[in-house]
Formats: C-alpha cells, sequence, structure tokens
C-alpha cells in the first residue's frame, strides 16, 4: 500500500506544453511530492518559451521557490521540430498567464539532475515529461546515475499501439531518438537497479479529460469551468485549465475524433507519485535511428525473440478512473486554495 504519508523527491524535466502544465499542477497539488527542482527542454516549443510557461504555472500554482533549469535547446543529432499546431504558438493554447518574475537558475538542467542525484543518493525519482535530451546528457556526464537515482519514469513511446507523431512513433522519443536510446541502454542496463518505466501512448491515450472532469474540477475549486465565482471574481487556475484545455480539446476534435484531451504527462505524474496506477512488463526495447518510415519507433520484443534481459518496464495497463478522480479533486483543491490566498 503507498504510504499518503512518504514524501517522494523529484526531479520533472519538461517541455511544458498543455499537458506538461497540468502534470506540474498535479505535482504541486499532492501532498507526498517534494519537488526539488524543475528542468526544461524544447520539444512541444523551444526551450526558451518551455522555460517561461513553467515558471508560470509554478507561480499560478504558488510555488515560485522551486528551482527552474534551462536545459540543451536542441536534440543531440536532429533539427528541432515543435509542436505549435498541438499546444499553441506558445505552448500554452489559449492560456494568456503573467509573464514570471522568478529568475531561472544559475545552474544547467543536466547539472543539475546530477548534483541533485550525487547529493541524495538513493533518493529522487527523475520523471520525464518530455524529449529525453537532458536526460541523455546528465547519463554522458555521470555514467553512474543509474545507481544514484531511486526511479525513473518517463512519457515515452509506443510499443503495441500507433504512434502520434507518425504511423509507429511517438512524440517524446520523435523529437530525440538518439536520447531515447542513450536513456534506455544506459538506465536499462543489465544490473542497474533503475531500469525506467515508461508510459507509452498505450496507456497515456485511455487518459482522456472530457469537459465533464473539468466542470467537476471547477466545482469542487468553488467556480463554473470558466473560472468565475458566484459573487464576482475569477479563479486563475480553473480559468487557466479551461483556456488551455479548449486549444486542445479542438485540436483532438479535429484529429482524433472526441471533444477532449488526451493528458499523458500528468499521468505520467500520478504514476510516479503512485506506482500501483499501472501494472508494468519487463520487456526489451530499442529504438529506430534510420528507418526511413519508422525512424523513432521503440522496437519492443514482446516474444522475446532476442533473447536478451529487459531493459523497460513498459505499462501495460492503467487505473484511468482513480486517476481523472485524483486530478479532479486534488487541482480543484488547489485552485480553491490558490482562490482563498488570493482573496
Amino acid at each position: 500500500m503507498r504510504d499518503p504519508m512518504k514524501k517522494t523527491p523529484l526531479i520533472i524535466d519538461v517541455d511544458t506544453g498543455i499537458d506538461d502544465s497540468l502534470a506540474l499542477l498535479y505535482a504541486c497539488a499532492s501532498p507526498e511530492a517534494e519537488i526539488v527542482a524543475v528542468t526544461c527542454v524544447s520539444g512541444n516549443v523551444h526551450a526558451e518559451q518551455v522555460a517561461i510557461n513553467t515558471l508560470a504555472v509554478l507561480a499560478l500554482a504558488g510555488r515560485e521557490d522551486i528551482e527552474v533549469a534551462m536545459g540543451r535547446t536542441v536534440p543531440l543529432a536532429r533539427d528541432l521540430h515543435t509542436a505549435t499546431e498541438t499546444h499553441g504558438p506558445r505552448g500554452l493554447g489559449y492560456a494568456d498567464l503573467p509573464h514570471p518574475t522568478t529568475p531561472l537558475s544559475p545552474r544547467h538542467a543536466t547539472d543539475v539532475i546530477v548534483q541533485e542525484a550525487r547529493n541524495r543518493p538513493g533518493e529522487l525519482t527523475l520523471v520525464t515529461l518530455g524529449p529525453l535530451t537532458n536526460v541523455a546528457m546528465a547519463l554522458l556526464l555521470e555514467p553512474d546515475l543509474p545507481r544514484l537515482l531511486r526511479r525513473v519514469v518517463m512519457m515515452a513511446g509506443s510499443y503495441r499501439s500507433a504512434g502520434n507523431t507518425a504511423p509507429t512513433t511517438e512524440w517524446n522519443v520523435a523529437v530525440d531518438p538518439e536520447a531515447m536510446q542513450i536513456a534506455i541502454r544506459g538506465f536499462g542496463a543489465p544490473g542497474n537497479a533503475t531500469r525506467p518505466t515508461a508510459l507509452g501512448l498505450d496507456v497515456t491515450e485511455r487518459a482522456k479529460l472530457t469537459p465533464d472532469h473539468l466542470e467537476h474540477l471547477a466545482r469542487r475549486a468553488g467556480c463554473r469551468s470558466d473560472g468565475s465565482m458566484d459573487g464576482g471574481g475569477t479563479n486563475k487556475v480553473v480559468r487557466f485549465l479551461g483556456d488551455a484545455l479548449r486549444f486542445y480539446m479542438e485540436f483532438h476534435s479535429r484529429y482524433d475524433g472526441f471533444y477532449g484531451a488526451y493528458i499523458h504527462d500528468a499521468l505520467a505524474m500520478a504514476a510516479a507519485l503512485d506506482p500501483q496506477l499501472v501494472r508494468t512488463e519487463a520487456v526489451t526495447v530499442e529504438v529506430e535511428l534510420g528507418g526511413t518510415l519508422t525512424t523513432g519507433e521503440t522496437v519492443t520484443d514482446w516474444r522475446r525473440t532476442w533473447h536478451r534481459a529487459p531493459n523497460v518496464d513498459v505499462a501495460v495497463e492503467a487505473d484511468i478512473a482513480t486517476f481523472l478522480l485524483r486530478f479532479q479533486d486534488r487541482v480543484g483543491k488547489l485552485a480553491a486554495h490558490r482562490s482563498t490566498v488570493a482573496s
């Protein structure tokens, strides 16, 4: 059973678009989460915009105390592609948050990951919600990183389902496939205790947030889904969620046939805090780096034809109902608290 009183120290690596912002709010709303630092990587938008978005979302949650560090701004070996069609030109849909006043950390993201892991060996959980560029750089800088971290949880890959970038390729891996290959080979090497847990599209595309969920969250916060409150005033957290998710839901309505949003990163964050939310299977995974049509595919040896030790714990099932209830309750409660503080 999960101990609700036990803190889980986290380093969160993000490319803050809409679903990353939901994951950050979920972490801020979770009493068992100790957010040590947030590191930024290019992906949904350029890393400089990622840093602005991250600082702004943390300020919205009242967590300006969290260190936010800029990481590498381009993939290891390829040109950068971003996802503004999915997340909007600035990465947060229609939402318009105040420009953050909190400065970025003087440390580079790679140094944050390595130094904090050295400072607290065996304690930290690294949660990756974007391309694995910073993580690969950290492994190259500190090959002992797998023995310094407690766990690694990744939102990355597509193992038994279609891709969302190309027919067989998931976005975070597609942006920097070389980094993903370095990460799974490093953390999943035989003898390492930190074989990564990967939540791919197989489970994250079951985490559909609908307008009804947003309405329930708003009621939990004491307002309507657009953030408006009886007696005047606006709940800024709920207003942000409504504006950001409206863009995301419109995208999924055009391309995926439903009006709602896959909240991939928030599910990965929840699984990092409560491993019992997912069931995993240990398998061997390699990343296709040179395919004509399949570059970035997470090639998975489900039948063990390679006869090699597994290097990834792939999530094959997730308790989506429990996760969505927790998301609505926790973020709704955070929104209510922030509204009270503002008043």
